[in-house]
């Protein structure tokens, strides 16, 4: 019987990232994260910078790619409100004094050098856009 091998990310070269499966569609919904690998594409940006694309992990295995199109990773949202906080706070003078900690932190990756993002929750992704959003969601884990 052949054993699958099982990808870990501190494990993964550059390559073994670039060949994971991509989101069906832009706007696909993907499910919550424990991490996000920040993988260079070979792609220019409208805006000259060079696009972005990400991983979704779980644990320390890698589940999909996310964008490939974005230039920009805006953490917490653009604006750095958090997840649907328009919805959450009614008006956005609240938004200003309510903030949680959520320990947002990045390390790097030891065999691909890629980046990972990560916090002390799971985190939701946006649509694969210009912009990539990216949220801490749920209550801490411990």
């Amino acid at each position: 019987m052949i054993k699958e091998k099982r990808l870990n990310i501190m494990e993964m070269t550059k390559k073994e990232f670039e060949n994971l499966p991509e989101r069906k569609s832009f706007n696909e919904e993907v499910g919550e994260f424990d991490s996000i690998v920040i993988l260079p594409t070979k792609y220019k940006h409208d805006s000259g910078y060079q696009c972005m694309d990400f991983v979704g992990c779980i644990e320390d295995r890698p589940i999909i790619r996310l964008s490939g199109c974005s230039d920009v990773m805006n953490i917490e949202g653009i604006g750095g409100f958090g997840y649907n906080w328009l919805e959450k706070h009614k008006t956005n003078k609240e938004v200003f004094r309510i903030t949680s900690v959520k320990a947002w932190g990045i390390d790097c990756l030891p065999k691909s050098r890629l980046l990972r993002i990560f916090c002390r929750r799971k985190i939701k992704v946006g649509d694969a856009l210009s912009s990539f959003e990216i949220w801490s969601i749920k209550e801490d884990k411990g």
